[in-house]
């Protein structure tokens, strides 16, 4: 069995009015990660989750799950995966616990109720299991969708946007949930635009701008390679323009000549002490400083700018 849990192969996906929501993707994910697929409205994200989870057909290329064709091999590879929608999927008349205990036996799984118990526990549904979901709040509908797609005990749980228009509690609730579920061995893709859950989340981060994936990075290592850092220097004595002198550094005056910003690449520390040695020398003296590293949302912004 590879590394990979799901390969994506040249995949595309063109609508009957010509539109193409995807344009001969790759991409690989790997067993036991989280991985978090950014990208702005119209990207391509629910397009291609959905192609993943066999809801709809790609124009071309192919999906593997466990080594297992999307297509060819449909509902095996499906019963790997557990799908939690963005928009709430479930009959509001069933009682919580008879809707998990259906999407069970679609899948042709034996009843488990241990392991619905437990599922229905971790996410704090246990006292809400005789509920009809119409009484439900809309927390706790997000929460039974959740139980919804791990009731047949998937390896791969997606999550489209999972907590857009939760409250935050809830969200970290969620993120909690999130960890334990990848520490029990479940690979977890989630799409979001929030980029704070993509910083707080993913292992990975794939950004998906206009139908084609535009980078796949370890986040650590994106952070690295395209967070700048800026350093903010207070002056004691306005400038009108920066010294031909210190031509060589990356400078702009700002707040009418009383600040003074330097931007560097992330791991270049020694920089700083050469401008303030610099700074010393020309006499152009400041009284405070700070720095500031790029967040994830800039670099995205950035990225998908870059990318218009």
């Amino acid at each position: 069995m590879t590394q990979s849990v799901i390969q994506i192969r040249q995949l595309s996906k063109t609508y009957a009015s010509g539109f193409s929501a995807l344009k001969q993707v790759d991409l690989d994910i790997k067993r036991g990660e989280i991985f978090a697929l950014l990208g702005p409205n119209g990207a391509g994200k629910t397009t291609l989750i959905s192609i993943v989870c066999g809801i709809v057909n790609g124009t071309g290329g192919q999906v593997l799950v466990n080594d297992l064709d999307i297509v060819r091999d449909y509902r095996a590879a499906r019963a790997h995966i557990g799908l939690v929608p963005q928009e709430l999927s479930v009959s509001m008349f069933e009682t919580v616990w008879d809707t998990v205990t259906f999407t069970r036996g679609l899948f042709g799984k034996a009843p488990n109720k241990a392991h619905l118990e437990k599922v229905l526990r971790d996410l704090s549904l246990w006292d809400k299991r005789n509920s009809k979901i119409m009484a439900l709040s809309g927390g706790m509908k997000r929460r039974v969708l959740i139980a919804k797609a791990l009731a047949h005990e998937p390896a791969i749980l997606f999550l489209d946007e999972p907590t857009a228009g939760v409250d935050v509690e809830l969200r970290r609730d969620m993120w909690a949930l999130i960890r334990q579920l990848r520490e029990s061995g479940t690979t977890i893709i989630l799409t979001t635009h929030y980029i704070e859950e993509a910083e707080e989340m993913a292992d990975r981060i794939g950004v998906i701008n206009k139908g084609q994936i535009i980078l796949v990075e370890e986040k650590e290592t994106l952070m690295k390679k395209l967070g700048k850092k800026q350093l903010q220097l207070q002056l004691q004595t306005p400038l009108t323009e920066i010294p031909s002198a210190l031509a060589n550094y990356s400078l702009e005056l700002t707040k009418e000549g009383q600040e003074l910003v330097f931007t560097f690449d992330a791991g270049a520390e020694a920089d700083i002490a050469a401008l303030l040695r610099r700074l010393d020398e020309l006499q152009i003296h400041y009284r405070d400083l700070q720095t500031h590293q790029s967040s994830l949302e800039d670099i995205f912004v950035s990225l998908v700018g870059d990318a218009q």
